[in-house]
């Protein structure tokens, strides 16, 4: 049984449940789980869970904080109505606190290298919100085609720098135009950035005062400039690409 992202109660379910079985996912540099939840009135559902003791420790993230991204960008997307990245929440699991997202039921052959060519809308979806979010990871395997149609993105632990590092495989609307109703939603997202709105609140909750600070940055540029970015002269892609 799966349970339905999109379902009101999905997020205080991820919170709730009771963790039945945790199983080691063996690919990625931290340590990184499939969780078997059970709940008395939803049944059986299943999550991926990225403890905060299992994070490797980087140069340039401060340790301990890449689940409180993993759920930042979701609480943003989530505001922005796009794009889907599965329900994710911040809880206790069986090694500590970490982030538990719900497990989307994907093609594993189906990636952005696959279907970039046909999902135009979404990708431009998503190559925005990386740019907005300062996402310095997004290989072609963080695009998941979901067996419901959508196209789903996951794995954000390295997202909402202070410090300029967007590196994507999703250059393909360099300097075009963003489409209207994007720009819109983008307009609609700054004055809920400041306090007292709920999202900036919980925003704060997860992200550095400083790293808030550049979101906003981020974004006021976006809305100036109203076009895709162009990769600059650092290193612009992840590695490795999918």
């Amino acid at each position: 049984m799966s349970w339905d992202p999109f379902s009101p109660d999905i997020e205080p379910l991820l919170r709730r449940a009771r963790v039945a079985r945790c199983e080691m996912l063996p690919e990625g540099s931290n340590y990184t789980f499939l969780l078997a939840l059970e709940d008395k009135e939803r049944g059986e559902g299943r999550a991926v869970y990225k403890p905060r003791d299992g994070e490797a420790p980087l140069m340039d993230f401060p340790p301990g904080t890449l689940y409180q991204r993993e759920c930042a960008a979701y609480v943003l997307s989530k505001a922005l109505g796009w794009p889907s990245i599965p329900p994710t929440v911040v809880r206790d699991g069986p090694y500590g606190v970490g982030s538990v997202q719900l497990y989307i039921d994907a093609d594993p052959e189906s990636h952005y290298f696959v279907f970039r060519k046909r999902r135009q809308p979404e990708l431009r979806r998503i190559a925005l919100f990386d740019a907005l979010a300062n996402n310095a990871d997004r290989k072609g395997g963080h695009c998941l085609e979901g067996r419901d149609g959508r196209v789903w993105c996951i794995d954000h632990g390295l997202t909402f720098h202070a410090v300029y590092k967007l590196r994507t495989v999703v250059w393909d609307f360099c300097d075009e135009p963003v489409p209207p109703e994007m720009l819109a939603d983008l307009r609609a997202l700054r004055p809920r950035l400041a306090p007292p709105d709920s999202l900036a609140g919980a925003l704060a909750e997860l992200l550095a005062p400083e790293e808030l600070r550049a979101l906003q940055r981020r974004l006021d540029l976006l809305l100036e400039k109203g076009v895709y970015p162009s990769p600059g002269p650092e290193r612009h892609y992840p590695w490795p690409l999918v």
